[in-house]
């Protein structure tokens, strides 16, 4: 057997394990994609055009509000700064992650940012934390098995979204939160990981009741950011510790 053809099948190998690590993601989102779906020509948009933001912004969180405000007596930058607020987090995920990804030739980089989501980074950072390669593989694998069932779903619930039940009232929404609480979860053996989570979740919850959603997400993050950067374990100066 060849070079190529042994370095061929590795990433082919890596390929299906991402794949599988996206499948839970794939059941968890569903709902959130197909009542993205269904709001979407709810609010006005055709089934092309669903589909056609779930498949170029590719931000479901910031899809949902992008929706609702659209067609509003909105001023355009507010719309643009509500986005930008609920997406802000995936600027600190691409700083964090672009080590990761630094091996790469820059189009892999760029296609590797566009399908990064929450599920992605944590599973890149765990991946690379237990001393694994974070290969172009292996991340398209679950980055593509995500996407394609994201854009496939928005579809079909623009398309049926009127048949769909009540998703509340079903409790599926809450799969997502649940999958998020796992990955958190994943990484508790981090040092000052509670203290980390606890203030961001105390300040993203009152700033939930001051300023309100979307900003809270912003804020939360950037409050943990600040505790991490105050209390860098190992320099001498973590109180926390």
């Amino acid at each position: 057997m060849t070079t190529e053809s042994i370095a061929l099948r590795s990433s082919e190998s890596s390929f299906w394990q991402g794949v599988r690590l996206g499948l839970p993601v794939v059941v968890a989102s569903a709902p959130f994609a197909i009542l993205f779906g269904a709001l979407a020509v709810d609010n006005g948009f055709t089934v092309t055009e669903a589909v056609l933001m779930s498949a170029l912004i590719y931000g479901g969180a910031s899809q949902m509000v992008g929706i609702e405000l659209f067609g509003q007596n909105i001023a355009p930058w507010l719309v643009v700064a509500s986005i930008f607020a609920v997406n802000f987090r995936h600027v600190l995920y691409s700083a964090s992650i672009g080590r990761r990804l630094a091996h790469w030739p820059l189009w892999q980089q760029a296609v590797g940012y566009f399908v990064l989501t929450d599920p992605q980074f944590a599973e890149a950072e765990r991946k690379a934390e237990s001393g694994g390669k974070v290969g172009f593989a292996w991340y398209m694998g679950m980055g593509l098995a995500i996407y394609v069932c994201w854009v496939i779903e928005s579809g079909l619930g623009a398309m049926f979204g009127k048949l769909i039940p009540d998703t509340h009232a079903l409790g599926i929404d809450f799969l997502l939160p649940i999958y998020f609480l796992g990955l958190v979860m994943s990484f508790r053996k981090r040092p000052l990981w509670l203290p980390v989570v606890l203030v961001s979740g105390v300040v993203s919850v009152i700033a939930y009741k001051t300023i309100g959603s979307p900003w809270h997400v912003s804020v939360g993050a950037v409050a943990g950011i600040v505790l991490g950067a105050l209390f860098v374990p190992g320099n001498g100066k973590d109180a926390l510790k």
